[in-house]
Protein backbone atom coordinates (compact mmCIF):
# COMPACT_ATOMS: atom_id res chain seq x y z
CA UNK A 1 0.00 0.00 0.00
CA UNK A 2 2.73 2.28 0.49
CA UNK A 3 3.95 2.10 -2.93
CA UNK A 4 1.09 4.20 -4.31
CA UNK A 5 2.23 7.40 -2.48
CA UNK A 6 4.32 7.73 -5.55
CA UNK A 7 2.00 8.18 -7.80
CA UNK A 8 -1.33 9.12 -6.11
CA UNK A 9 -2.16 12.55 -5.55
CA UNK A 10 -1.59 13.47 -1.81
CA UNK A 11 -0.98 15.77 0.54
CA UNK A 12 2.13 15.76 2.92
CA UNK A 13 2.51 17.05 6.46
CA UNK A 14 -0.25 17.34 9.69
CA UNK A 15 -1.81 20.54 8.59
CA UNK A 16 -2.59 19.90 4.25
CA UNK A 17 -3.70 16.43 5.60
CA UNK A 18 -6.13 17.51 8.38
CA UNK A 19 -7.67 20.33 6.49
CA UNK A 20 -8.06 17.27 3.55
CA UNK A 21 -9.48 15.08 6.12
CA UNK A 22 -11.65 18.13 7.34
CA UNK A 23 -12.65 19.12 3.75
CA UNK A 24 -13.26 15.34 2.62
CA UNK A 25 -11.25 15.05 0.53
CA UNK A 26 -8.91 12.67 2.28
CA UNK A 27 -9.45 9.06 0.78
CA UNK A 28 -6.66 6.96 3.58
CA UNK A 29 -4.21 8.36 6.01
CA UNK A 30 -0.57 7.13 6.30
CA UNK A 31 0.70 7.55 10.15
CA UNK A 32 4.23 7.18 10.79
CA UNK A 33 4.92 5.18 13.89
CA UNK A 34 7.96 7.09 14.96
CA UNK A 35 6.20 10.29 15.22
CA UNK A 36 5.42 11.68 18.15
CA UNK A 37 1.78 10.68 19.43
CA UNK A 38 0.70 14.06 20.38
CA UNK A 39 1.20 15.11 16.52
CA UNK A 40 -0.18 12.16 14.89
CA UNK A 41 -2.72 10.90 17.82
CA UNK A 42 -5.36 13.89 17.16
CA UNK A 43 -5.16 12.74 13.30
CA UNK A 44 -5.93 9.52 13.75
CA UNK A 45 -8.89 10.23 16.30
CA UNK A 46 -10.47 12.55 13.20
CA UNK A 47 -9.88 9.82 11.00
CA UNK A 48 -11.77 7.72 13.15
CA UNK A 49 -14.66 10.04 13.28
CA UNK A 50 -14.42 10.46 9.67
CA UNK A 51 -14.57 6.66 8.60
CA UNK A 52 -11.40 7.80 6.77
CA UNK A 53 -8.95 4.39 6.92
CA UNK A 54 -5.61 4.69 8.65
CA UNK A 55 -2.30 2.88 7.71
CA UNK A 56 0.23 2.88 10.22
CA UNK A 57 3.40 0.95 10.84
CA UNK A 58 5.60 2.68 8.20
CA UNK A 59 8.75 5.05 9.55
CA UNK A 60 8.93 8.90 8.93
CA UNK A 61 11.93 8.15 6.62
CA UNK A 62 9.92 5.07 4.81
CA UNK A 63 6.79 8.04 4.22
CA UNK A 64 9.00 10.38 3.16
CA UNK A 65 11.00 8.20 0.88
CA UNK A 66 7.48 6.96 -0.57
CA UNK A 67 6.35 10.37 -1.41
CA UNK A 68 10.09 11.22 -3.07
CA UNK A 69 10.62 14.12 -0.62
CA UNK A 70 14.37 14.31 1.18
CA UNK A 71 12.46 14.36 4.90
CA UNK A 72 10.27 12.15 6.58
CA UNK A 73 7.29 12.81 6.86
CA UNK A 74 4.53 12.03 9.93
CA UNK A 75 1.08 12.65 8.15
CA UNK A 76 0.57 11.78 4.52
CA UNK A 77 -2.97 11.91 3.41
CA UNK A 78 -3.41 10.73 -0.30
CA UNK A 79 -6.52 12.03 -2.14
Amino acid sequence: MITELSTQEKVIGVKQSRKAIRDGRAKRVFLACDADPAITGPVAETCAAAGIPVEEGHTMAQLGQACRITVGAAVVAVL
